[in-house]
């Protein structure tokens, strides 16, 4: 009688985005791996793997025929995670249960796996040696010659050596190309799949609020050209869209132009994949530079991430980022903004020994220096194997934690389902006590509402560049707490309480069921409001006002006029739906040249005339607010682009000129 395969069932819950669904790389990199050097592959038979949100019992259902289950855990599943495997268990105890992944502690270890008893195993680091080497004593039940696991045995803990990190990648086998996935396709074939994808492993960088870098992963291992080349045709031949990069710093090596120019030609030439997101490097190099001017002329990225996270110099020294060269950030955006490709910025809040006031200036500098598309003010949130989770750490900068359930930007309201992801967000430290925290929290909207948004941005960049008036004063001005005009404050005191409700555990993000029934940005959820509720209007009344008694409180002069036309451009420039016309806007002074120009990191003098511009606002039409939140509010996010095209006939009168002597017309794109 022929002796029965031990079934393997596989375990990596990724989060769904518009439908699609992204191939589960990691477990698939196990089985890559496994099948090619297991003494014993045909002994095995591995299952279709659970890879993404379903129900508890269905997932349970699944792999009850297995005789070992293994999950590959993170922030975004462990929840849900756990709840199977503790099923499995109660079901069929004999299952052995192995969890692997970045949740998975790598200290403290003992005390997870008896917390945690469904789980037997517990893989950390690379897991591609473990995984074959666990197979490979399945039989026995013998782990004591598996490398980098920990478990229980008789009650006593148990955790074998560490293994050396694979320095040759190419030794790991391709999931793609070794056609791991394609039972699993075959088996979904009316699902839009997603790419994960490596072309390096390892970080340089030590920063104490990530678990990506540490001294043992700090060396940069690449795979090779040829088979990522492969890869590539891979993902085009099977028509994925999108392909998320994992590594931690795309871009840190030269031979990374050749690999998004083969991605850009694919493109081209069989229109996949359409996009690429990566985690960019943090100090750049001349050939970075081709590295993204290269992706964005072949449009597959929304922008470079600039990943400042602070710009206080001891909060740089508290998280181990002194190695993150500050001075060249104003150099790099001002090269990017030059090669016309579009940046944001990542800040987190709540970083050790960051004030207010370091927060604050740091954010008007970050603008200063040239960020008009969009700086994103993430939360510190506590990883359980990054350095921050030292409880000696968090006592150290006095780090106050509260538990919120995990929630994705413009993830759908239904994605949680009936297990919910949680994280530890920090809400406040020594230097930044709760009520700083609760500010600092709401200066990020503000700032993100009114500059980011561009609700304010052309009168605030006008006003800095011919009054030196600093940007955190003109956001400061809206975040008082003397605010008479209603809709202002009806915005500032929104911000509050949602600062406060996440203190007390309450979700990042607002929910809202009339538009899209998904998760905004408190910033953007205003900004939905402001529009769709017919408040625009009122809102730059009150703004103008606000700004006027501003100036005259800081002695500026003549500024009326000036400060009257800003608001009316940029109020006419806020795209909406259901617009039919193109709309002519007559100015006395250049103010869209002057806010042009700055945009590109150059200066250009205001000048008094006539302007008449071209507002394109039937170049993209929206036929619904729907449509509209969709397409400019949540896809236009990371660049920003909320404002119409410009076209401008000039007539001039200034500067020796007559109005009828010249006449120009150039097409500009905010």
């Amino acid at each position: 009688m022929k002796t029965p395969k031990i079934k393997i069932g596989l375990v990596q819950i990724n989060n769904s985005f518009s439908d699609q669904d992204y191939l589960p790389y990691s477990i698939g990199l196990l089985q890559a791996f496994a099948q090619k050097y297991l003494v014993n592959k045909d002994d095995f038979e591995f299952l279709l793997p659970v890879y993404k949100r379903i129900p508890v019992k269905t997932a349970v259902e699944s792999l009850l025929i297995a005789d070992m289950v293994f999950f590959s855990v993170y922030v975004w599943n462990f929840r849900i995670s756990c709840q199977i495997a503790r099923q499995i268990k109660k079901d069929k105890p004999q299952t052995v249960v192995v969890f692997g992944g970045p949740q998975v502690p790598d200290k403290n270890i003992e005390l997870f796996l008896r917390l945690n008893p469904f789980v037997d195993i517990t893989c950390h680091g690379e897991g591609e040696l473990a995984f074959k080497t666990i197979l490979e004593n399945y039989n026995q039940r013998s782990w004591k010659s598996v490398p980098s696991i920990a478990y229980i045995e008789n009650g006593k803990f148990i955790h074998t050596p560490a293994a050396e990190r694979i320095s040759d990648l190419n030794k790991i086998p391709s999931p793609y190309l070794e056609g791991v996935f394609e039972p699993l396709m075959k088996a979904n074939p009316k699902t839009e799949w997603l790419g994960l994808w490596e072309t390096n492993r390892g970080c340089p960088f030590l920063c104490a609020y990530c678990d990506w870098g540490s001294t043992d992963k700090n060396k940069v291992y690449a795979f090779d050209i040829k088979r990522l080349f492969k890869e590539i045709d891979w993902f085009s031949r099977n028509e994925i869209e999108f392909i998320f990069c994992c590594d931690a710093n795309f871009a840190i090596l030269e031979r990374d132009i050749d690999i998004v120019k083969h991605i850009a030609e694919n493109k081209r030439r069989l229109g996949y994949p359409k996009a690429l997101s990566v985690q960019s490097t943090k100090n750049f190099k001349e050939y970075s530079y081709k590295i993204y001017k290269t992706m964005s002329n072949a449009g597959l990225s929304k922008g470079v991430s600039l990943s400042l996270q602070s710009l206080n110099e001891e909060t740089l020294k508290a998280t181990k980022r002194k190695n993150i060269v500050i001075s060249m950030f104003k150099e790099t955006q001002e090269k990017l903004a030059s090669l016309n490709i579009e940046t944001f910025t990542d800040i987190i809040l709540g970083l050790p020994n960051e004030t207010y006031e370091t927060f604050a200036g740091g954010v008007s500098m970050v603008i200063e220096n040239g960020q008009h598309n969009r700086i994103q003010f993430n939360n510190l949130s506590i990883l359980p194997n990054a350095e921050m989770s030292d409880p000696e750490y968090q006592k150290r900068y006095g780090l106050k934690t509260v538990e919120t359930k995990l929630i994705n930007i413009h993830g759908s309201l239904a994605d949680t389902g009936e297990v919910y992801e949680t994280q530890q967000l920090v809400v406040a430290t020594s230097t930044m006590p709760k009520s700083a925290w609760a500010k600092t929290r709401v200066f990020g909207w503000m700032t993100a509402l009114l500059h980011c948004d561009k609700l304010l941005q052309v009168p605030f960049i006008i006003l800095h560049k011919l009054y030196n008036v600093s940007y955190r004063d003109l956001i400061e001005l809206f975040i008082s707490s003397n605010l008479k005009s209603p809709i202002l404050s009806d915005i500032n005191s929104f911000f509050a309480k949602k600062a406060a409700e996440i203190q007390n555990g309450g979700p990042e993000f607002c929910e809202s069921k009339k538009w899209l029934n998904i998760w905004w940005p408190a910033d953007e959820l205003l900004l939905i409001d402001l529009c769709a509720e017919n408040k625009l209007a009122e809102f730059y009344k009150e703004a103008e006002k606000l700004i006027s008694r501003y100036l005259q409180k800081i002695k500026i002069t003549n500024y009326e006029t000036i400060v009257r036309e800003s608001m009316r451009l940029n109020k006419n420039l806020i795209k909406l739906p259901f617009q039919k016309e193109d709309m002519e806007l007559d100015l006395s002074y250049n103010i869209w040249d002057v806010y042009y120009a700055a945009l590109r990191g150059v200066a250009a003098p205001l000048k008094n005339g006539e302007y008449c511009y071209r507002i394109d606002r039937t170049g993209n039409k929206w036929p619904s607010w729907e449509d509209w939140c969709r397409e400019v509010i949540w896809y236009g996010n990371k660049k920003g682009a909320y404002i119409y095209n410009v076209s401008r006939q000039q007539k001039y009168i200034c500067s020796g000129f007559n109005r009828n002597d010249r006449q120009r017309h150039l097409t500009v794109h905010p």
